[in-house]
């Protein structure tokens, strides 16, 4: 399977880990940055693990930043893109089998690497299910984002200062 990797500058040091990791089970791997521990915004790294499912370089994707929450809010916003942060196996799992995720995300500052790789085989190696009511709901989750997608941000959301 194509794996697209990203992190931020919090993810980075977690990042070498989970390649080699996708590479020891087969996989090949996007690295789509970054490549240091330099200041960065994670919502880029969001967007370009996003583009890279969309436009089919990519079958699934791995996003760390330091809590997993932020990358994971940010991903979330592209059509097309279910992201889960995950920080226990079953969850890493049954995301992929019952609501069809495609981008998993990891808090590095939460999660060691051995969990890491623990997680990234249990993500890696589930499929969707493909039972009746997982489509069911996985297509309501679809039907949102045609309904809401384009829409701008409301008071409801958009943060106040």
């Amino acid at each position: 399977m194509k794996i697209a990797v990203a992190a931020d500058h919090a993810g980075f040091p977690l990042k070498d880990r989970v390649i080699e990791e996708a590479r020891t089970l087969g996989h090949q791997v996007l690295d789509l940055g970054t490549h240091s521990t330099d200041p960065v915004d994670y919502p880029d790294y969001a967007r370009a693990v996003a583009e890279a499912l969309r436009e089919g370089r990519a079958e699934r994707a791995i996003l760390i930043c330091g809590s997993g929450a932020g990358a994971c809010v940010a991903a979330n916003k592209f059509r097309g893109i279910r992201a889960a942060t995950c920080h226990d196996t079953f969850s890493a799992h049954q995301g992929v089998e019952d609501d069809g995720m495609n981008v998993l995300c990891l808090g590095a500052r939460v999660i060691g690497p051995e969990l890491a790789s623990e997680l990234l085989r249990s993500y890696l190696g589930a499929r969707f299910s493909n039972l009746e009511r997982h489509r069911r709901r996985v297509s309501k989750v679809e039907q949102f984002e045609e309904e809401f997608g384009a829409e701008a941000p409301t008071a409801a959301t958009r943060l106040t200062r």
